[in-house]
């Protein structure tokens, strides 16, 4: 079976100064993301005990549906405007479906 799927689980650790500003960001990306027709999920939430560190889950249906997304206004202004707000670097780890 050829399994073609992208799934990310991303970790964005936010100062906590800008947790509002990043959240607020991240909100105005969800409906447009969510209305590509190769996303099939897309949630945003945060860590329990580290609240400062948002965890996005996304899945797309291709590289392709990734690509477009990421060439997306919505998701470039989202990573312009969280310049200079992150407590350290995001971390993407690509999953594979079993």
């Amino acid at each position: 079976m050829n399994i073609t799927k992208i799934i990310i689980l991303a970790e964005i650790p936010v100062k906590a100064e800008y947790v509002d500003t990043v959240i607020a960001l991240s909100n105005a990306t969800l409906g447009p993301t969510l209305a590509e027709p190769g996303c099939e999920f897309f949630y945003q939430t945060r860590k329990k005990d580290e609240p400062n560190t948002l965890v996005f889950f996304e899945v797309f249906q291709s590289k392709e549906a990734l690509d477009l997304h990421m060439e997306a206004a919505y998701t470039k202004s989202f990573f312009a405007g969280v310049q200079g707000k992150l407590a350290g670097k995001p971390v993407s780890n690509i999953l594979q479906q079993l």
